[in-house]
């Protein structure tokens, strides 16, 4: 055991076997996939609550005349309102490629329950790494 001077806390010192080393770096894979998971449901939500404004928006405009913008790539082009609701409509019912509405919401579903099953393999990670390696282990996120 290594001791520090005036008052500071005993570092003890761990064998760190192999199969320990198999739990932390799958604690750190399922760490950095939740992550990428979590970012991935945010952004789908995003899109999906854009369609919905994009449409709420549109309804609620009286002037007929007036030419609104619709993304295409990376290009905005012009349409009256009512070809640009039509084609708002024909994004939410595209499926595979473009995902949109109701392919999106299944398809962030599906991401929630996959974090969900990851929350749950890190946490019974957590309770054998810290019940072997105690304060030695720090497995908690950075809220950086």
């Amino acid at each position: 055991m290594a001791t520090t001077m005036k008052g500071t806390v005993a570092v003890e010192d761990v064998n760190v076997t192999f199969e320990d080393q198999q739990k932390i770096n799958k604690f750190a894979r399922n760490t950095s996939r939740m992550t990428e998971l979590k970012n991935e449901i945010q952004a789908k939500k995003k899109s999906l609550q854009n369609l919905q404004d994009a449409s709420d928006d549109l309804m609620m405009l009286d002037d007929d005349t007036l030419l609104i913008p619709y993304q295409i790539g990376d290009v905005f082009v012009s349409h009256t309102q009512e070809e640009t609701q039509e084609m708002l409509e024909a994004a939410k019912q595209k499926r595979m490629k473009h995902c949109f509405v109701e392919a999106l919401e299944q398809e962030v579903k599906g991401l929630e329950e996959r974090v969900s099953a990851i929350q749950q393999v890190l946490g019974d990670l957590k309770v054998q790494l810290y019940a072997k390696f105690g304060n030695n282990i720090n497995l908690e996120a950075d809220e950086s």
